[in-house]
Formats: C-alpha cells, structure tokens, sequence
C-alpha cells in the first residue's frame, strides 16, 4: 500500500527520490521521508504529511532538488507511509534508523512477530524512536552487523531475516556501504529499473518510467544487491537466482494528467480506447481468441465448477461474471470476497477453475485466495493489468486487461476493463460448450466491438451528470437500488461515490426494500436507480414508486428504449441502447461521472481519498 522508491547513479539522488514519491502518491499515504548516505553519515528526512512537506524540509536544509543539480549523494531509498502501527507522526514515518546509525531502512508490509523481536532487542541494550514494527527489522539487521563485527552488510541482512515473520518489502541502506542498497522480498512488490551506471528500486512502475523502460519484477523470498553497475538477486540459500527483463509499453504521458483536473476524470475518458485495446485485438474473424488459455471444449467439459475471487471493485466485476457465466455456459458459479474465501474452508479440486481479479496483481488477500485454490487442486486463471505482476506469474493462464497506468485510487477505467475480459470469457466458454449458436456468438462479439463508441457518447453527455450532482451533493445519505445485473453495478456504484466523496451509502436489490431498509427513506433521501432489463423494469417501477411516497429523490439510469417508459423518476440519464446483458459495461460509467462530480462538488481530494490505498498489500 505504501510507496518505496531507491536510487544509485549519477543523477541528484533527492531529486529522484522526490519524484518517485511524488508519481507513487496515488497509493495511499500520511507521511514521507528519504535517506541517504552523503560524505560518510546516514541522513534521514521525514514529515508526517503530503509529499510538499517533506519537499520543503529538503528544501530548509539547503539540498538543490533540480534533476540537474550535482549529485554528492551516493545510494538513497524514499518512502510514503499508509499507518498499520502507530499513527500518522515524524517519528512513525519512513525510513527508520537504527540506534547505532548503521543501518537504515524502508519497508511495506508487515512484521507479524514484532513484539517478540522488540523485547529481545530491548535486552541487548537497544532504544526505540517509533511505535512502528519496522524499526524493528533495522534494529535487528543492526545487531547481526555489529555480531559480524560490521564486516557483511549482506550477510546481516539475511541472518535477520530468518527471525522476521510476516510480509515485507525492505530497502535497506548501510553507513559502511555508500554506493549499495540491498531489498529482500516477501508478499510485497519489488520493480528493479534498470538504466546506464545507474538503477532503482520502486514499488511500482510509475515511478521508474521516466528513466527506464526495462524492468525485473522480484520473486519472493529473494534479496537483492544492488550497486549504479549492477544488480544481483540471491534466494534466501545465498544462492544466485537467474532473472528475466521485462520491457514497459507505456509511456510517460500515460502517467500524467495530460491537462485533466484529476487522474480519476482523465481515466475515465481512456475507458472507451482501454476497452477497445482489451475486446478488438481478441476477435479475429468471428472468433474470439484467449491466449494461452485452453478454452476449448475438451479443458471446459472438466471443469465442474468455477469460483471467482476479488476484492473491492474487482469482486464487483466478479459478480458481474458469475450472472454471466451461469446465465450464458450453466456451470455453477461463486463469487467470493477473497479475503473471506481463504478462510471458508471452501470446496475445491481438481475439476474446479478459479478466476482471481486484481488491477496491480499485487492484492495480497486475492494472491493468497488463489493459492489457497492452487493448493487445493484447483486450475486459476487471472485477470490483471500489471504485466509480470506475482498473480500474473503464479496463476496458471493470465489474461491481462489493457488498461494502461491507472493512477485514481478510485478504478475506473480498470473496472470497465475487468469486464471486458469477463464477458470475453463468458461468450468464449457459452459458445464452446454449445450452448449458444454461431449467430448468438458472432452477435455477442459484434455488440463488444461496439462499446467503444456508446462509451465515447455517454461521456459527450457528461454534463447532464453533472448538473445532477450539483444539486444533490450535500446529500447525507444515498441508497442505489437494482434488480440482476443491475444490482451489481448499484454495488459498484455505490462503492465508487463512498471511496471519493465520504457520502454514507448503500447498494440494496430492489426486491429487499420491503424486507427492512425501506425504513430508511425519508424526506429528500437520494435513491439512484439503474433499470436496464425489460423483465425487470416494471418491477423497479414499482420499487420507485415505493420510495417516491416516502419523499425520495430519484435518479433513473436507462437505455434509450426505456426513454419513453413512464417511470416515477425525478431525473433521467439515458444511455445508448445495448442488448441487455452487456449494459454493466456502460451503466458504469455515469456512475463513476456521478461520484466524481458528487465528489468535486464537495472539495474533496479526488484521486488520493482518504484513508485509502490504490495497491493493497496487506490483509
């Protein structure tokens, strides 16, 4: 969740550090700090805060932070802090000093048996600054430095981390040791950038893009020993393990706002191209193509059940696909919350195909769900969109969205992709068992092909949104309610306007307003309500007309074929026409356009929420 950015080479280290954090924001933080060793002592800054703060206390001390500055600076590691242990303070914040001043460190993750390590360290004589579990493992690396009479950096590094349980990405400086960083990891990401007489270290590509586009993603339980000259990863043995070099597609312009106000409004105007860059180059000729998963009839006639596993706005895109894949292929279908799925004791072998959803591929509940699955006999197929990302590689088929660099805590333009890749499955899996026919197949592809466009028209209409939002956003409370698959996307929805706008809100199905919650509708309360389905809408009519006696305003998202409908609403937003099971894909959007002007109404901090991370890497 937090940020980590290291630097070895000739640029002006703090420069490097500052920007990396800075392009790292959108993780989620309250503090900053940097490191670094200049003319033989180990300096740290720190400020509980915004990126700016640390910036300006640089800046007091009298360090020039021009990329083009001189650099007297030799290795540097930098942090954003999300709180786990202790709260937001200066002395809480990364990176953390040892008591001797040997050793400093950054870390993500969490150190379950730091209590343990704490009071044995405190025995041998050390003092600590923090309430933090991560001063701990400076501590400790510390004493098996000093143990080995200050003579291995490496070695002290690895002997301390056979005592440390639990999850970490650490960066780890020595006094000793100008011109070295060493990282270990575990559960956490680690990206090594690789450049000319210089390399970094960061927790995610957007921090090394401007410098670099070749990348090595750490695998667990290995360290790495990094100088500006080269780089070497050990596994926990001390033995050299063999690495491979990715290449970034992506360029510097998709991590930046390119003129928008915010990422989240920038992002969700790349929704039509990032959905057409996912759909289009898998349908050729009548056919769509997955690759490198057997999809065909012989895989699908063994397997018996499918579970799909996600957290947050990825399950959300799970629920959407086991309505899908029931509906379309008749193979039974859960959808789990992948941090409950771990410890359902769920029911699994060899016959049953997990799908994990995860926009970093870091998620650390939904890559232990996957390999609870895996250890328990199941197949797993992953949907990502971080190339080289730990599900990417651990999950036995991968098929990865084409989202590009999504920045926004709140995902948009992920979601819409996540879909994408759900229905490609459904229709590929319907059509080979035989359970939809060659026209059914060809129609399905033809209306994904067409997305794109009704995605492009819904956001020339945006202000209709907007105004909408303009008179509704000191709404207290906001209830969206839906029947089938749209009472999927009310959970997004409802999701999407909480996470940016602190607006209390609920997702209810239409059907269950009676059963309780209808209590909660009284004079001026705010119900938005997606009707896309002709089965269902003149039930939804009904469930609108119960909450407009009790004083509710309401918001109807429609199809143009229901733009004539009577329905009780008080305001409409009409999208383009769709067949009925592919409107998750556009009822999306005006909903994510309603949060996000709710949300600006109100002031708030759009793309960096708060109290919320983009990457979540702890449980």
């Amino acid at each position: 969740m937090c940020g980590i950015v290291g630097y070895i080479g000739a640029r002006n280290t703090l420069a490097v550090l500052i920007k990396g954090l800075e392009s790292l924001e959108y993780r989620g933080y309250d503090s900053a700090g940097v490191s670094f060793i200049q003319n033989g002592n180990l300096n740290v800054i720190k400020k509980k805060g915004k990126v700016k703060e640390l910036y300006k206390a640089i800046d007091e001390q009298g360090y020039d932070l021009s990329l083009k500055g001189k650099n007297s600076i030799s290795a540097g590691i930098g942090h954003t802090r999300w709180a786990t242990h202790g709260a937001p303070s200066d002395e809480n914040s990364h990176p953390h000093l040892s008591m001797g001043g040997k050793i400093c460190v950054v870390h993500n993750g969490i150190i379950e048996n730091y209590v343990e390590l704490r009071k044995f360290l405190k025995k041998k004589g050390y003092e600590f600054s923090s309430d933090t579990d991560t001063e701990v493992a400076a501590q400790l690396i510390e004493y098996y430095y000093k143990k080995f009479d200050c003579k291995d950096f490496e070695g002290a590094v690895q002997r301390a981390l056979q005592d440390i349980v639990g999850s970490y990405a650490l960066c780890i400086l020595c006094v000793d040791y100008p011109d070295k960083i060493i990282c270990a990891k575990k559960d956490n990401p680690i990206v090594i950038g690789l450049g000319q007489n210089e390399n970094f270290i960061a927790s995610d590509i957007p921090a090394l893009i401007e410098y670099t586009r070749d990348v090595v993603f750490m695998e667990d339980n290995c360290i790495l020993i990094m100088t500006k000259d080269s780089i070497e990863i050990k596994d926990v043995h001390g033995e050299v393990v063999d690495y491979e070099v990715s290449h970034v597609d992506w360029d510097t312009d998709a991590a930046q706002k390119g003129g928008y106000a915010h990422f989240m409004m920038k992002e969700m105007f790349e929704e039509p191209k990032a959905f057409e860059a996912t759909v289009a180059p898998r349908i050729k000729d009548d056919v769509i193509w997955l690759e490198h998963f057997p999809c065909g009839r012989d895989y699908l006639s063994g397997i018996d059940k499918i579970n799909i596993v996600a957290c947050g706005t990825a399950y959300h895109a799970g629920c959407v696909g086991k309505y899908l894949i029931e509906k379309l292929c008749r193979i039974p279908v859960t959808c789990t919350v992948a941090s409950e799925f771990i410890y359902s004791d769920p029911i699994i072998d060899e016959r049953t195909l997990t799908i994990v959803i995860s926009q970093s591929g870091e998620t650390l509940d939904t890559r232990n769900a996957m390999r609870e699955a895996q250890n328990r006999g199941s197949r797993t197929l992953a949907i990502v969109n971080v190339i080289g990302s730990t599900i990417a590689r651990e999950a036995d088929y991968v098929l990865y969205t084409a989202a590009g660099p999504e920045i926004s805590v709140a995902s948009t333009k992920a979601y819409t992709t996540q879909l994408a890749c759900v229905y490609l499955l459904a229709i590929k899996f319907s059509y080979e068992l035989g359970k939809i026919d060659d026209d059914r197949y060809k129609q399905l592809q033809s209306e994904l092909l067409q997305m794109p466009e009704k995605l492009t028209k819904i956001l020339s209409e945006q202000n209709k949104i907007q105004r909408f939002a303009s008179s509704q956003f000191n709404a207290e409370s906001i209830f969206f309610i839906g029947r089938g698959l749209d009472y999927y996307l009310s959970m997004e929805a409802s999701l999407k306007l909480k996470e940016i706008s602190y607006i209390h809100s609920e997702a209810y199905a239409g059907g269950e307003l009676k059963h309780g919650t209808i209590a909660l509708i009284e004079d001026g309360t705010l119900v938005v309500s997606p009707i896309t389905q002709d089965e269902l809408c003149g039930k939804m009519e009904s469930n609108i007309k119960e909450v407009k006696t009790r004083g509710a305003t309401v918001l109807a998202i429609i199809p143009e074929r229901f733009a004539d409908k009577g329905f009780s609403c008080d305001e409409k937003f009409v999208i383009p026409d769709c067949d009925e099971l592919l409107t998750p894909i556009l009822t999306a959007l005006p909903a994510q356009l309603f949060a996000y002007y709710m949300a600006v109404n109100k002031g708030c901090d759009i793309d960096k929420p708060r109290n919320l991370a983009k990457s979540v890497t702890v449980e």
